[in-house]
This record gives structure tokens, sequence and C-alpha cells, in this order.
């Protein structure tokens, strides 16, 4: 976690090819992470849970959620311009319906994905 001012680009940060649908880059503060991810069609984000409050916002294509316990839950199809909000430790899942870029904030940070402890998108 960084207590320091950043400025950068997304051009400037490392990106993550976590397997070949996937590619993540991640810029953390102390309290929040800001997160560009590419999911190419087809893509799938298994179900998964965190304790951290995620909200995302599509910029290009569309995302299958499925929010809530499994046999009981929501389907949301997010897709460009749009917004989701996920409450920290709901069970979900997505998948690419098209090519898409997706800008997530989480808070607090991820810390499995600052430690590379997320075996799940790999």
């Amino acid at each position: 976690m960084s207590e320091e001012l950043l400025h950068t680009r997304w051009s400037d940060v490392p990106a993550a090819q976590l397997n070949p649908l996937l590619t993540r880059q991640f810029v953390t503060g102390s309290q929040s992470m800001f997160a560009r991810i590419e999911l190419k069609k087809g893509c799938i984000v298994p179900r998964h849970h965190h304790p951290n409050e995620q909200i995302s916002y599509i910029t290009q294509g569309a995302l299958r959620f499925l929010l809530g316990d499994e046999g009981n839950a929501v389907e949301k199809i997010v897709r460009e311009g749009d917004i989701l909000i996920i409450p920290g430790n709901l069970p979900h899942s997505a998948e690419a319906l098209e090519d898409t870029i997706d800008f997530d904030i989480f808070a607090p940070p991820r810390q499995d994905w600052i430690t590379g402890d997320d075996a799940y998108l790999r």
C-alpha cells in the first residue's frame, strides 16, 4: 500500500496477463484500489467473495454477473456506461459477453491481488 502521492498513466502501470482471456492493471492507495481489467469474450471470473466493497464501471462491452448464493443468485447484465456496486462478502461471478473493459474500485485494497494470492483468476 502507498501513503504517498501518486500521479501516473495507465500506459505506465504494469499489466498482468492472468490467463489468456484476462489482463489486469491496478494502483493502490492506503484505503482503496483502482483497477483496469480487460476481459475477452467468453472469459469467466469464477464465483468468489471478498470483504472489500467493489464498484464496477464498464467502459466497453458487457459482463453477466451472478450475485448471491448459488441456486439463489441474481443475474445482472452490466453494459457500457453501467455501474454495479457489490457489497463486501457477497458471492459473485462474471462472464464477458463481449470483449470488455472494466474499471473497479475496491475499498479497502485487495490484499490477495497485491500479494498475488489470487489463484482463482489464474
